[in-house]
């Protein structure tokens, strides 16, 4: 994992993030963990641990800037991204991750006990038909939605004043063409990913 945590310890250092070396401890164990759990359940394209390393772990922690605590939903979290590498470094917050797939369901509950992360839960169901006893300051979904249909599907997750945040890759101009709301876009730089990164934030105003 030496190279790992080279390409780990560089893309920090761009990203302009200090971690404590047990933060980087646990997030080296989620990508042997995901790498090892890839083998047989087939939970990401991204093969090898160096580039999950950068396409998973770097690129999930790029929106760290971004993000309202602190209670923070991460919508069709997949294998727990970003959801899990936020939660490694934002301990004082809360996460939920929700996903429909079981298999990534179980694998993320398998992270959060082996990571021992005390700030993450996990709820297999369509985001649609969760019901949360309390309202999130942040939204979080990464290659999920069009944003309209973001907006639709969690509307009812989000408190006022919370923010939505929606990771793409090219700027989604034909997806932000028809809102009427204001909205910004941050483009993403992060270390060691090929193509355009961007992030859509939305705030959440009483009439919407």
């Amino acid at each position: 994992m030496d190279a790992c945590r080279q390409k780990l310890q560089f893309g920090l250092t761009s990203l302009g993030l200090s971690l404590t070396e047990a933060q980087i401890a646990a997030l080296l164990d989620f990508v042997q963990l995901m790498a090892k759990w890839n083998k047989t359940y087939n939970l990401t394209a991204v093969r090898q641990p160096e580039e999950m390393v950068a396409y998973h772990i770097l690129d999930s922690l790029a929106v760290l800037p971004y993000v309202k605590p602190p209670q923070i939903v991460d919508v069709g979290a997949g294998p727990g991204l970003p959801g899990i590498p936020l939660a490694i470094c934002l301990p004082e917050c809360q996460f939920t991750l929700i996903d429909s797939n079981a298999k990534k369901t179980r694998f993320i509950r398998q992270a959060i006990l082996e990571l021992k992360l005390a700030n993450v839960e996990v709820v297999h169901a369509r985001v649609e038909a969760f019901q949360s006893q309390q309202l999130f300051s942040s939204v979080i979904c990464r290659a999920f939605a069009a944003i309209p249909d973001i907006l639709t599907l969690t509307g009812h997750l989000l408190m006022v004043d919370g923010v939505w945040l929606a990771m793409k890759g090219k700027r989604p101009d034909q997806e932000l063409s028809g809102l009427n709301m204001d909205y910004q876009v941050a483009c993403l730089q992060t270390p060691d990913v090929d193509g355009e990164r961007c992030l859509v934030i939305l705030e959440k105003q009483k009439h919407d």
